[in-house]
């Protein structure tokens, strides 16, 4: 185990409000940019209405801001972020593909980490979907898994894939003890052959030398010796691969931050891990070891089918419900919020670790006002302070706060030309059929189109419109006149993506406000938890229950 060393401490309520104050300040001006739609970028004269700059001035500025924050030391960028040394690849991952692998295998050793401390070992996955975290946890780590997913051909095809993922974990355990026996049969071979012809002159001389001594020699005498270094080096292989399913005692953070060192002091009871004795953690990560080993050849992985809302009661859904962590991966638009109201009003979870995903589907309070509203808890806000300010983002920025800064900067930029396409193509149906407002999308036509043509003639006939009454010299007339124009378009989709994370950290400031407002919640952060390039949704909001 690395050296533990203190996590930094998480901000106080007083002290997130004020970032919450200071941020909003900020997006009063910048929302209306985020709010904006590409698609009525030239006919409603966005850039000139917004922006009005020279698209050369503000790129060449984003580019100058983009550079000055690499730069940055890691202390100085806001939220706190945390990672650990990559566990073991187990070949289970094969089943993902490798963005999946990622998370999975990050986030299932931060929840085993947690589970560990606190002696938990059930976990309930929220919006589980295809089950790869559940029967990641459930294989590796032994934990007791409830996969709860609102989709019945997602609970169905995650038994089925996790049968699947059973047999396969098998083979790959059984090859791993194939190849330490493997190598303890060539050890000794190799040690045989180099010891034959020692034992036979031994032999030799012993008859030679003592011939009425030749009935009470020693076997040991005539046999290879296995009670040094081969032993030595077979114990030690045993070892290592009983040992790589539980390679860390304590949950790790970024430089192997120890819970014991994370944690207020009023979170965890006195006792400590670092304070039981060798013996008793040595016979506790036996038991802990024999069950894990036991955990290929139990089911204890259960997806269900349930749709999840904040009044959802466990009980009804999990017969045998104790104390437990609840989790979730990319919990789908109020999917992650309700997981944070269900953790606070159960008192057997213990913890929470939600990575929420989707936030164009958040449902918003103050959005919509003028229609009736009969629902009662809401997507966003949560928090005290945001409903009084009765803050709304708005469904185009919740959309554009999905999209990847980290990815853009990269190198895996934005697809200009097929938002330019659409752009165009608008203007062309506004002036051409007099359509401001049609209910029918364009979808993903781009990638299968040769040109611009067969791009407006496809889309055309997706949206129901007679695009014979077009001939091709209009269109592209129509494609020549916003041609130019075109960089203030990749203008103005940059900006939306440096504003991207500013209406991100908004959504999640308010959530962990929300968790800070609770009074039996011990410790609460915002992690970084997965790389952005890989995941663009890399921030995990977890939090503690304090000890009964």
């Amino acid at each position: 185990m690395a050296a533990s060393c203190p996590l930094p401490v998480t901000p106080d309520l007083p002290t997130l409000r004020a970032k919450l104050q200071g941020l909003l300040q900020f997006l009063r001006d910048a929302l209306s940019i985020s709010n904006a739609h590409t698609v009525d970028f030239y006919t409603e004269s966005v850039w000139e209405e917004l922006v009005d700059l020279p698209p050369e001035t503000v790129l060449a500025a984003l580019r100058k801001s983009a550079s000055e924050t690499e730069a940055l030391p890691s202390e100085t960028r806001p939220l706190v972020e945390a990672e650990w040394e990559a566990g073991e690849n187990q070949k289970a991952v094969e089943f993902m593909n490798m963005k999946k692998s990622h998370e999975v295998q990050a986030m299932s050793e931060l929840i085993s980490s947690i589970a560990d401390y606190y002696g938990i070992k059930q976990v309930i996955d929220l919006g589980s979907g295809k089950g790869y975290l559940s029967s990641f946890l459930s294989l590796k780590y032994g934990l007791k898994v409830y996969g709860i997913d609102s989709s019945n051909t997602n609970t169905h095809g995650a038994e089925e894939r996790n049968r699947k993922l059973k047999k396969h974990w098998k083979l790959c355990h059984a090859q791993s003890r194939l190849d330490v026996n493997g190598l303890a049969l060539k050890m000794a071979k190799e040690r045989k052959v180099k010891n034959k012809v020692k034992n036979k002159a031994d032999t030799e001389e012993v008859f030679n030398n003592s011939p009425t001594n030749q009935e009470k020699m020693p076997t040991s005498a005539i046999l290879p010796d296995f009670s040094g270094s081969v032993i030595s080096n077979i114990r030690n292989q045993m070892e290592t691969l009983h040992s790589q399913p539980h390679q860390k005692e304590n949950l790790c953070f970024e430089n192997s931050f120890s819970l014991i060192n994370l944690l207020p002091i009023n979170a965890v009871e006195p006792t400590s891990s670092q304070q039981i004795p060798n013996r008793e953690t040595s016979e506790a990560n036996k038991e802990r070891r024999k069950m894990t080993s036991k955990s290929s050849e139990s089911n204890i992985y259960s997806p269900l089918t349930s749709f999840i809302t904040a009044d959802s009661e466990l009980h009804d859904i999990i017969k045998d419900l104790e104390d437990c962590l609840m989790v979730g991966l990319h919990t789908c638009g109020d999917l992650a919020p309700n997981t944070l109201r269900i953790f606070t009003s159960n008192s057997e979870i213990k913890g929470v670790c939600s990575v929420g995903c989707c936030y164009h589907l958040l449902s918003e309070e103050f959005e919509n006002q003028h229609k009736e509203r009969t629902q009662e808890k809401w997507g966003f806000p949560m928090c005290h302070y945001l409903k009084e300010e009765r803050w709304c983002c708005g469904r185009n920025a919740r959309m554009s706060a999905c999209l990847a800064l980290e990815r853009v900067a990269a190198g895996q930029g934005l697809p200009t030309e097929s938002l330019f396409y659409r752009a165009v193509l608008q203007d062309i149906i506004k002036d051409c059929y007099g359509i401001t407002k049609c209910d029918r999308h364009v979808g993903k036509i781009y990638s299968k189109c040769s040109s611009f043509l067969d791009y407006v003639r496809r889309s055309l006939k997706k949206l129901g419109l007679d695009e014979s009454k077009l001939p091709e010299k209009i269109i592209m007339n129509y494609y020549e006149k916003y041609k130019p124009r075109m960089n203030e378009l990749e203008a103005f989709n940059m900006l939306k993506v440096v504003l991207a994370p500013c209406i991100e950290t908004l959504i999640l400031l308010d959530r962990l406000c929300y968790l800070k407002e609770q009074e039996d919640i011990a410790w609460s952060a915002l992690v970084k938890l997965f790389d952005p390039v890989k995941s663009p949704r890399c921030y995990a909001v977890i939090a503690l229950k304090k000890q009964q």
